[in-house]
């Protein structure tokens, strides 16, 4: 029984020195930022639909007005 302790002692002795011995190296590189370039469209129907709405809207109050 004594014998059987001591192998799993050893063994876990042995396991726990050889885990302290590996060594991990982390290498930082320099990090590169470019531009972006980003083109927007413009939807110019739009603003003349929603500009002849209101111009609609205010000829009509106008016209309430008088």
């Amino acid at each position: 029984m004594t014998r059987n302790l001591f192998f799993i002692a050893l063994f876990f002795i042995v396991f726990a020195f050889t885990g302290c011995q590996s060594s991990h190296q982390v290498e930082v590189k320099p990090v590169e930022i470019k531009p972006i370039h980003i083109t927007i469209d413009v939807n110019i129907r739009v603003e003349k639909a929603l500009d002849d709405f209101f111009e609609d809207l205010e000829a009509a109050e106008d016209e309430i007005k008088e």
